[in-house]
């Protein structure tokens, strides 16, 4: 019951994203459905662990199209509640961010936006190319107890697949950076980014600078820089010099004599040393000088890692880039335990796609065509969106109220340890046992109960499902 009533007070700070209060009330349900549900299987599974009958499945999907959800204000309400359930890690005064992309499989001939992607990964589980989204994600990096960090999911957008005017010359970079500053703007606030070395280009640091943020990434092994041009007093006609002489990374890696040992920062690594060499040099992407972090790791070999921010020491450097795997943790957890990208919203009047297909150009389509494709394109940000806010009231549950969810946990797992928090797996386990005491809490709004006396099954198998749980 306790654990229902910090849910419901946290969800509450949703209302001004809604018009309507009917239409905040099914967004209730359908986070109720993403933190709960047993299964990935759409938006049927919502029906299931809330014990509705078929009726309501119509009004689920009527949600992620309905006009009366605003998605830009239900991202920044979500956005400014997190400053509130949360204590963000910080860097002196800027928040970290952590910002990475995913690619979602989708077989659908009728979804747009879905094309042929190539993964990189390394996992032999994946196959190099599939057919689905490509969406880049923000998370924000938290504090957690003994030490440890987390990384709360604040919003994903689907950044491929569509091209509504040949005009539109933006990049993935451009997009990300816009997206990460529709997020600041919320918290005016200033941010340290964390990302990987696709993120590393003059583009998003020059934009990011401008604007008062840092970045943290991995340089490519092969990248060049330059030494601080040195000043000769007198100088002739023509613009001062900005760079020096040329330095490659990996010869400055060669120098063995020129690193320091130290104990790994890096978390999860116990009794490992590492040797690291800093220096400032300009890079010609940006004109400006930076820092960059030669290491040399016992297992991982040599990384080359790049700051912005030159206050930074390297091994905080080194730190910060370590916690960058937190978002793939959670991609992991919004995956298989949410489905926060298990969407299947087909659009009957679309020209089927072939395997293979790329973007999908529209600039030659109709007004009613195109308005149709984005209304679609919409409906998958909104369950995204809800996906980020479940998995983030779960991580909420986890890291404020850990004693109550152990307490509530109605299974058994190996490796449980009560005096850590559980995952989103635990948690959801444990709010889905106690879902018939939500529907009783006095709190509940009349309208809400009103709904679930609608749609609620009263059937023999409805009943004993409920004993089970």
């Amino acid at each position: 019951m306790a654990l229902w009533f910090e849910w419901l007070q946290a969800v509450r700070s949703l209302r001004p994203a809604c018009r309507r209060s009917a239409t905040f009330l099914w967004l209730l349900l359908a986070l109720m459905g993403l933190c709960c549900r047993a299964d990935n299987a759409g938006v049927t599974s919502f029906v299931r662990v809330l014990n509705f009958r078929g009726e309501a499945y119509h009004r689920f999907l009527h949600l992620f199209h309905s006009k009366g959800l605003d998605l830009d204000a239900l991202t920044a309400c979500w956005v400014r509640l997190c400053l509130t359930l949360f204590s963000p890690f910080q860097i002196g005064s800027r928040i970290v961010c952590l910002a990475d992309g995913i690619k979602a499989p989708k077989e659908g001939k009728r979804m747009p936006a879905v094309k042929l992607l190539h993964q990189q990964s390394e996992s032999n589980t994946k196959p190099e190319y599939i057919m689905g989204h490509s969406l880049q994600a923000i998370s924000l990096l938290v504090n957690a107890p003994a030490g440890r960090v987390a990384a709360v999911p604040l919003t994903s957008r689907i950044h491929e697949g569509l091209v509504f005017s040949n005009r539109d010359a933006r990049t993935l970079l451009d997009k990300l950076v816009a997206l990460l500053f529709s997020i600041t703007s919320v918290w005016n606030r200033q941010v340290l980014l964390v990302a990987d070395a696709y993120y590393a280009s003059g583009k998003v640091i020059s934009t990011l600078l401008s604007k008062g943020h840092h970045l943290v990434t991995r340089a490519k092994s092969n990248a060049v820089a330059y030494r601080p041009a040195i000043d000769a007093g007198r100088r002739g006609k023509g613009r001062p010099r900005i760079y020096g002489d040329k330095v490659s990374l990996k010869d400055l890696a060669k120098d063995q004599a020129a690193f320091t040992s130290a104990p790994s920062p890096v978390y999860g690594e116990n009794d490992v040393t590492v040797c690291y060499r800093c220096v400032d040099l300009v890079w010609r992407p940006v004109a400006h000088l930076v820092r960059f972090v030669i290491v040399h790791h016992p297992l991982r070999g040599t990384i080359f890692l790049l700051s912005t921010d030159l206050s930074l020491a390297p091994l905080e450097i080194l730190q910060l880039y370590g916690y960058r795997f937190k978002i793939e943790l959670g991609f992991r957890q919004a995956v298989h335990v949410l489905g926060a990208y298990a969407y299947h919203f087909w659009m009957a009047g679309m020209k089927p796609l072939r395997r293979g297909n790329g973007d999908q150009y529209l600039h030659h389509t109709t007004d009613a065509y195109r308005a149709a494709i984005r209304r679609k394109l919409r409906a998958y940000h909104v369950h995204v969106q809800l996906g980020c806010i479940a998995q983030g009231l779960l991580q909420h549950l986890s890291l404020n109220f850990t004693a109550e969810v152990w307490r509530n946990f109605r299974s058994w797992l190996r490796t449980m340890n009560p005096a850590l928090p559980p995952s989103e797996l635990v948690v959801a386990n444990a709010l889905r046992a106690a879902i018939p005491a939500f529907f009783s809490l006095p709190q509940l709004d009349p309208s809400l109960k009103k709904i679930t006396s609608k749609y609620t099954r009263y059937d023999l198998a409805s009943a004993a499902s409920l004993l089970v749980a």
